[in-house]
């Protein structure tokens, strides 16, 4: 396991210093040095626009919004509507001037499935939409945390490169660019997703809420959380007891090797089942959905929930290895030797 977990953090170490060349192209130093420049306009979505300002991209998530700045750089001006781990999302109403800012952008990018609704409702034909959802097929009533797939990553990534090459056809190269830097640094996030699921095989997981199910799903984690509870949680609403019961259960016999909690989605549920959890000796990681204000981009952020949960992972293996290691009985004298073959055949 530690062997893994230096690989791991070789991958993450490498991949930050991926990450700080990135960030220092998107400021401008680094990739295409040419100044926008005025382009033909045209009134449809999705083509140039007469502008020598920055494409303006609103996104409804910072997941979503700090990706657009990764591969727009110098020449996308970026806002995030939902930028903040302390704001439920699921609850979330757009106000007047959030809706103002959608309607004015150039680009929207959104998550879609029923996540973000508010989000598209002013989108004009005018303006370029770029949508998780819409990228890898997912629909109203599916998991909507769609940031932590790598598929669904791969893909908005790819058609933000298009969607502003198609409004800055003179910097497609820059775009192009931009997209290949960000494709390498999460090929080594996925490298190090591989070395994980490598490293814990049969790892379990329960969680209070299903925010980071595609993320453990591509690093080989099983899900046994009780289906009654997963589904309870989908709908927003509170597990019946017998669903509660069931997740108990599951904590207590440690099924689950750790407990997932989503901080945001906090109830009286959730803060018993956690309860339970760290009096049976589970451990629990939080995981928010908003991403938070200390990382600067997607690729970021995850690859240091994997770091936490690979080090969470070797822990829970290093005890298990522990308690399932018999006592040394110490030297035994011929007498209880001799007697051990009729006890076990009494029992």
């Amino acid at each position: 396991m530690k062997t893994a977990l230096r690989r791991i953090g070789r991958h993450a170490a490498a991949l930050a210093g991926i990450i700080a060349l990135g960030l220092v192209a998107g400021c401008g130093t680094g990739g295409s040095t040419a100044s926008p420049t005025t382009e033909p306009s045209t009134s449809s979505a999705g083509e140039t626009s007469a502008s020598s300002e920055p494409i303006s991209v609103v996104a409804s998530i910072n997941q979503w919004g700090s990706l657009a700045k990764q591969i727009g750089g110098d020449y996308v001006d970026v806002t995030s509507i939902l930028s903040s781990s302390n704001v439920e999302a699921h609850d979330f109403e757009a106000q007047g001037s959030d809706i103002a800012k959608l309607s004015k952008a150039q680009v929207v990018v959104a998550n879609g499935a029923g996540y973000d609704a508010w989000a598209t409702k002013s989108v004009t034909k005018q303006t370029a939409l770029v949508t998780a959802a819409g990228n890898v097929g997912a629909a109203d009533g599916d998991n909507p945390h769609l940031w932590f797939s790598k598929d669904a990553r791969n893909a908005v990534a790819q058609d933000l490169a298009d969607t502003f090459s198609k409004l800055r056809p003179d910097h497609r190269d820059y775009f192009d660019e931009q997209l290949s830097k960000w494709q390498t640094q999460e090929k080594a996030l996925e490298t190090a997703m591989g070395d994980f699921s490598t490293a814990h095989k049969g790892a379990t997981y329960a969680a209070t809420e299903s925010v980071a199910y595609y993320l453990l799903a591509d690093l080989g984690m099983k899900d046994v959380t009780p289906k009654g509870f997963a589904q309870a949680a989908a709908n927003g609403s509170e597990p019946a007891p017998s669903d509660l019961t069931e997740m108990q259960k599951v904590l207590e016999s440690q099924e689950a090797s750790l407990l997932v909690n989503n901080p945001q989605e906090s109830s009286d549920a959730t803060n018993m089942i956690t309860g339970v959890a760290h009096k049976s000796d589970v451990a629990v990681v939080d995981v928010t959905e908003q991403m938070p204000e200390d990382y600067a981009t997607l690729t970021d952020w995850i690859t240091a929930l994997v770091k936490t949960f690979d080090e969470t992972m070797d822990q829970v293996e290093q005890t298990k290895g522990t308690q399932d290691t018999p006592p040394d009985p110490g030297p035994r004298s011929s007498a209880t030797a001799s007697e051990s073959p009729s006890s076990s055949s009494a029992q």
